[in-house]
């Protein structure tokens, strides 16, 4: 992993950084190898029970780095793009349904545990795509938030399509879309882009992230694959999976011990989740 993205676990809590402070984080290849490598290192971290996804500097992230598109005026279009994002390039990363420049936002969802992301400042572009990856979204006040690839005459093309219309609804996934319009702190939070303002939302991301490390990880894993499932399975599967899910949880160890700590009265002792 480059210096792009830093990474430090603790108990039990990744603490993930963008870590391009001089550039708003924005995302040039380096940071694209990065942010892929960090997130599938997490897949194979059994004592990560939660990760927070934040920024350096003044902003969360402004997108692709501008020096890209400061070439594609030149006419030298996909060829600017940093290695494993051009769409005409035909590779996949391996056993991926994504490539390189999907997976930076993608890999988030791919995770068993709960990714939050913490925004603040300019969220825009590819940076507004890496934000939707994750599950949980608390944003600043000054927050200034965009699907901003129409400016450039492109799409969304970071899964923000795939993640898009189920957060907000597809009518107004168009709207953003579309229009590539600013969206701030309080509308990003009405209209379901983000989950919760907060003076110091990366404060606020570490307190829940530790709360939900403080929590049986099968249990956490199991909801998870539940919620992320239930927007693709039909009902008679994702009702099926729901039984499978409690049935595997009900008098497992974790399970058993959260009930006895409870009574107990005192923090539980939970063990790690098989990889």
């Amino acid at each position: 992993m480059s210096d792009r993205v830093t990474c430090a676990i603790h108990e039990g809590v990744a603490d993930v950084r963008l870590n391009r402070p001089e550039k708003m984080n924005a995302i040039d290849g380096a940071m694209f190898s990065a942010l892929a490598e960090v997130g599938e290192r997490l897949k194979s971290e059994p004592s990560v029970r939660a990760v927070v996804l934040s920024g350096e500097g003044t902003s969360f992230c402004a997108g692709l780095d501008f020096g890209s598109f400061q070439a594609m005026a030149g006419g030298r279009g996909a060829s600017v793009l940093p290695e494993g994002t051009d769409p005409d390039d035909p590779s996949r990363l391996p056993g991926r349904i994504t490539h390189q420049g999907q997976q930076v936002a993608w890999v988030w969802q791919e995770l068993a545990v709960p990714v939050i992301a913490a925004v603040h400042g300019a969220a825009l572009g590819g940076g507004c795509q890496i934000a939707l990856g994750a599950d949980i979204r608390y944003v600043a006040p000054d927050l200034k938030m965009s699907v901003l690839e129409i400016r450039w005459g492109l799409i969304p093309d970071m899964a923000g399509t795939q993640l898009l219309a189920q957060l907000v609804g597809l009518d107004v996934a168009k709207d953003l879309t579309f229009t590539g319009r600013m969206v701030g702190a309080e509308e990003a939070v009405r209209i379901g882009l983000a989950t919760r303002q907060a003076d110091d939302p990366r404060a606020l991301a570490l307190e829940t992230a530790h709360e939900i490390a403080g929590r049986s990880p099968h249990a956490i894993r199991a909801a998870k694959r539940l919620l992320n499932g239930a927007a693709q399975a039909g009902h008679e599967a994702g009702l099926a999976a729901e039984r499978r899910e409690i049935r595997a949880l009900i008098g497992s160890p974790n399970q058993v011990e959260a009930v006895t700590a409870f009574f107990e009265k005192r923090p539980a002792n939970y063990a790690d989740a098989a990889l």
